[in-house]
């Protein structure tokens, strides 16, 4: 395998005969990574971590090491990377703690742009874009093909649902609803579907209507939750995916966005 001189590549470390390891890496004991992974220079990995397949790791990404949480005593945790992801540069991404499942899991064909965080017991599923700088505080679940935009902050334990978009600069502090177009103006908000996203996935016109209509009874109507839920089973036509963002309600914690 590819392994540059200066890369420093533990012996208990599982690699690939087609991964690549560039230059003044550190690969530390119990770590895996996958066949045609690459990992540029100057990055930073400690186990146990397992990495799949088709991979590419920036300069400067730190990956698998202890969580910055205050009861993590060094228990045993682990980080689980899939496939064809691109971590750019100065990625930090922290293994899990025992409060957590001790498991930190990041999907694939994921994109964490530059300065992205990744705290302890995050789960973050596929397709998913963190824009630049954005912050995962522990325990954070992000949704497939859920797009956050540059210097989002999420708090911990919040949800983003699948296929959400959040504007720049919006500090989450309550899950933010699945298909949502969610934004900061004086605070942060819903302002309707994500139809541009969805369209572009090919989601079906009828029910990217529906799903506005769902948004629509839920944040402009002057009803409550109770209300809104009952409104949207009377009036929107069935579909899954309004199916979903009422699930999502009734399961939240930390209540939700409107």
């Amino acid at each position: 395998m590819p392994i540059h001189p200066t890369a420093i590549v533990d012996p208990r470390a599982r690699i690939a005969e087609s991964a690549e390891i560039g230059p003044y890496a550190i690969v530390g004991a119990d770590v895996e990574i996958g066949a045609h992974t690459r990992l540029m220079a100057n990055n930073y990995l400690e186990g146990p971590t397992w990495i799949g397949e088709d991979n590419i790791f920036y300069p400067y990404s730190t990956i698998g090491v202890a969580s910055q949480d205050l009861k993590y005593k060094g228990e045993r945790a682990e980080t689980r990377i899939g496939d064809r992801n691109r971590i750019r540069e100065f990625v930090t991404i922290h293994r899990g703690t025992e409060g957590g499942g001790l498991v930190t899991s990041i999907g694939s064909d994921n994109l964490l742009m530059v300065y992205t965080h990744v705290a302890h017991d995050v789960r973050i599923g596929d397709h998913v874009i963190l824009g630049n700088s954005v912050g995962l505080a522990g325990h954070v679940t992000i949704g497939d093909w859920a797009d956050l935009s540059p210097y989002c902050g999420v708090h911990q334990f919040c949800r983003i649902g699948r296929h959400a978009f959040l504007g720049p600069y919006s500090v989450v502090k309550q899950d933010v609803l699945p298909y949502s177009l969610t934004s900061p103006k004086q605070e942060l908000a819903v302002f309707g579907a994500n139809s541009v996203g969805l369209e572009r996935r090919s989601f079906e016109k009828a029910t990217v209507e529906s799903l506005q209509t769902a948004f629509r009874l839920l944040t402009r109507a002057q009803l409550n939750t109770s209300q809104a839920i009952e409104r949207i089973r009377a009036e929107v036509p069935a579909c899954a995916e309004v199916d979903e963002i009422i699930e999502f309600i009734l399961s939240s914690e930390r209540g939700f966005v409107k």
